[in-house]
């Protein structure tokens, strides 16, 4: 937590100094200060660290966005659309009501699937899927992408 109140302290000094406090000073100031605190012994190296993981999780959101809006348009201009709906118990691996209903909500964003309830004991996550032609592969999919990707976000 020290090494964030640095960062932030830096880079509002650095906003200060620049004569000019916008987003982007204080981010380049983010980043001198990060830079800094690695530099005098390594303080800000699990915020590079949680860094990396926030901007993969966020590049592979977008672009499970864009396929699967491409996917759904493509399907729904199709005259005969390749679907195959069905309701998938995903076993969870995520332990907490914020990681399952970060991973719940990230799920649903994507067109094409709905994370429709959650067991009782928190165990099971269960899906609607526009393109479930075999539960396995699709819970393996969502297994290996966004779960584990939240699951990374959350550590």
């Amino acid at each position: 937590m020290k090494g964030l109140l640095w960062i932030l302290l830096l880079a509002g000094a650095w906003a200060a100094l620049s004569g000019a406090v916008s987003g982007v000073q204080l981010a380049v100031g983010m980043a001198l200060g990060l830079g800094v605190l690695i530099f005098l012994g390594g303080a800000g190296t699990d915020y590079l660290r949680k860094a990396r993981v926030v901007a993969s999780f966020a590049v592979f959101f977008v672009v499970e966005l864009v396929k699967a809006n491409l996917r759904v348009t493509r399907d729904v201009l199709s005259p005969k659309p390749p679907i195959a709906p069905g309701v998938v118990g995903i076993p969870l691996d995520l332990e907490g009501d914020g990681p399952i209903a970060l991973f719940a909500i990230v799920m649903t964003l994507t067109p094409g699937t709905l994370a429709l309830d959650v067991s009782e004991d928190r165990k099971t996550l269960y899906v609607h899927g526009m393109w479930v032609r075999d539960a396995e592969a699709f819970r393996k999919e969502q297994k290996a992408g966004f779960e584990r990707r939240v699951k990374e976000l959350v550590e």
